[in-house]
């Protein structure tokens, strides 16, 4: 029984750990797909959560049954064959597109901090994440065991501390008078929970091929999208009743955490940058096996490939990358939940 809780725990670790990435830690993710919805953007999440837990279930079953061990077979599997390649061919673009986003968001940390040119946490991220790629990753599961579980600490402390020294703006009456900015809400729910849904198919088919405990697996899935949903409504209330002083920053976390101290500013700045770290050095290390096994292209030479193309990409900006490639990703992201959810209900 203990085996078991712990392996459930371990799982939902995992979910979160591959949905938080530099753009949630940031809070920039929060604010484009839900904060500029005003009050109905609780609704957004909420929606979101019964997408993570709904398709994670979907998506382990047929692993487990197909016996399947990575991403590429299970959208060959679930897809028509020319739309699948296309699939594949753009799940490759924006794992590479995730690695700008990540870039330019070390470097938007540094300057909103700091006060440095941008390029400064850019380079110091290449320069860690070619060491790191070019020996080995096996530090990567320690950190975001490390990583996860601090930043959601840190998000908790920063929530109390406000919910503290601002109890009174704490009701409802407050925040359905907030102005939205957008509208309809779920429209961008579903882009958003489907893009996290097909990012996480290349950890949750491996890790059915692995463990093969369906039952284990779905309850570890749902736990961690409960905990990420906690996290979300979290955030999106501070971010909310921080409108529109947020939009002036790329990381408005940071801006939030301003009152209560340069200490932890700098701590959820670290924790920040560490989960762009994890989150860089996976992006990388999955395309440059894939153009490895495709082309046979060296994995180092990889490597510095992908450097060479997403460096330049990060200079379009940390904000307007999560605006314009996210969506773009989701829309083809519901066409995957879509024959996921048909292949399920003829086959399963």
């Amino acid at each position: 029984m203990k085996k078991r809780l712990t392996l459930i725990f371990q799982i939902a670790a995992v979910f979160v750990g591959t949905i938080v990435g530099a753009g949630l830690a940031s809070g920039q993710e929060i604010t484009q797909f839900f904060t500029t919805y005003g009050y109905k953007s609780f609704l957004g999440i909420v929606f979101c959560f019964v997408i993570y837990s709904f398709m994670s279930t979907i998506i382990i079953k047929i692993s487990v049954k197909y016996n399947l061990t990575s991403y590429n077979e299970l959208i060959s599997l679930v897809m028509p064959q020319h739309i699948g390649k296309f699939t594949d061919l753009v799940t490759g673009f924006f794992m590479i597109s995730s690695s700008a986003i990540i870039l330019a968001g070390s470097g938007a940390l540094f300057h909103q901090y700091f006060k440095v040119s941008p390029w400064v946490g850019i380079g110091l991220m290449v320069l860690i994440s070619i060491i790191t790629l070019l020996k080995d990753t096996k530090g990567l599961i320690t950190i975001n065991s490390f990583i996860v579980p601090s930043l959601i600490i840190v998000i908790l402390t920063v929530f109390s501390l406000y919910l503290f020294f601002h109890e009174n703006i704490f009701n409802i009456q407050h925040i359905k008078s907030i102005e939205t900015y957008k509208n309809p809400w779920l429209i961008s729910s579903l882009l958003y929970g489907g893009f996290n849904i097909l990012c996480c198919t290349g950890v949750l088919v491996p890790l059915s091929s692995e463990i093969k405990e369906t039952k284990s697996l779905c309850i570890g899935s749902t736990l961690g999208a409960a905990i990420l949903t906690l996290l979300c409504f979290m955030i999106n209330l501070m971010l909310l009743l921080n409108i529109p002083y947020i939009f002036k920053y790329d990381i408005p976390l940071l801006y939030i955490a301003n009152p209560f101290g340069k200490g932890l500013q700098l701590i959820l700045l670290v924790i920040i940058f560490f989960e762009m770290f994890s989150t860089e050095v996976s992006d990388i290390y999955s395309v440059a096996k894939t153009l490895k096994f495709k082309f046979n292209i060296p994995y180092k030479i990889a490597v510095l490939l992908i450097l060479c193309f997403t460096v330049p990409m990060a200079r379009i900006g940390f904000k307007n990358l999560i605006t314009f490639l996210y969506p773009a990703f989701g829309g083809l992201s519901l066409i995957f939940i879509i024959c996921c959810m048909r292949f399920y209900k003829k086959n399963i």
